[in-house]
């Protein structure tokens, strides 16, 4: 899941070796935590953070196919 999310930001940011994600499981609940250089934190949230939604919208698609609730928070 982790490879997945990394895979759709790296290519949005300027400097993707400073992108960090965080996963933590806890039962059937996932949660990701990104943090990117600040120049490129707004990259990823996008205008009115339409970008962020879309990320968070795939990302819940693939939790549901393996029956997990996932959650996306960016790190500003």
């Amino acid at each position: 899941m982790e490879a997945l999310l990394r895979s759709v930001i790296e290519p949005l940011i300027l400097n993707p070796e400073e992108l960090e994600i965080r996963m933590d499981v806890r039962g059937r609940e996932v949660n990701l935590t990104v943090s990117a250089n600040p120049d490129d934190v707004g990259r990823i949230i996008g205008r009115g953070g339409r970008r962020a939604q879309s990320i968070r919208s795939i990302m819940k698609a693939k939790g549901a196919m393996e029956n997990k609730r996932v959650n996306v928070e960016i790190l500003s």
